[in-house]
């Protein structure tokens, strides 16, 4: 596997997962939970760097220049040419803007999607320095868990993890690692942009209850009252 060339990145926002392509309009786009929390993230202003694996293809030359536009970088993300770039099929947009989650019925999910492997995740977080907020946008197995945590302890950072749905918490995690449970389905994106525009907001201090509000609010959610 190879690394994108470059040298090593200083950046605030690392966000670890394995980014999909989605298919519009003949173009390859980022999608996946991974891809458009780092893209909303980067929406937000702030300077993001995308961990992780992808193919070494066609596809995946789509999917970079895709992160690259929406200012994310991949300096951490390996390139493996043993594996495809793992693809969804967009519907119609029916004139809505592809590179918008939420505008259509969600696509169909790709066929397989690979797990992240925890040798990839640390070689790829070597390439950066001064992360501020670490987001480990799928859930994961315990030694990808392991590196995520040691990771932000070493940088100071705050840790956001995403578990699925009823899963026990991994060990060792930071005391103030933040956790959100995945949902079930999220191919319209909606997820993902909360978790980058929270990521975002913690990095520029807001505090952790008032960056969720604000999160959820800039998605049209509303917080449920209380009994």
């Amino acid at each position: 596997m190879r690394a994108e060339p470059g040298a090593y990145a200083a950046t605030v926002i690392v966000v670890i997962g394995t980014p999909l392509g989605r298919l519009q309009d003949e173009e390859v786009v980022g999608a996946g939970t991974a891809a458009w929390a780092a893209l909303a993230a980067a929406a937000a202003g702030r300077d993001v760097q995308l961990a992780g694996r992808t193919g070494d293809d066609p596809a995946s030359d789509g999917l970079l220049l895709s992160l690259t536009r929406g200012g994310v970088g991949h300096v951490a993300l390996l390139r493996d040419p043993t594996r495809p770039t793992p693809l969804e099929a967009a519907p119609p947009t029916d004139g809505a803007d592809p590179s918008s989650p939420g505008d259509a019925e969600p696509p169909p999910a790709p066929t397989s999607r690979p797990t992240l492997d925890a040798a990839d995740v640390e070689l790829g977080l070597r390439y950066l320095a001064d992360v501020d907020v670490l987001v480990l946008a799928e859930p994961a197995g315990q030694d990808v868990v392991r590196v995520a945590a040691d990771a932000a302890r070493w940088n100071g950072a705050q840790l956001l993890i995403v578990v699925d749905a009823g899963a026990d918490l991994p060990d060792g995690l930071p005391a103030d690692a933040i956790v959100f449970e995945a949902p079930a389905d999220d191919r319209d994106g909606v997820f993902a942009t909360l978790l980058g525009t929270f990521a975002a907001a913690l990095d520029d201090g807001t505090d952790p209850g008032e960056a969720f509000r604000s999160s959820i609010a800039a998605e049209g959610w509303t917080e449920a009252s209380p009994d």
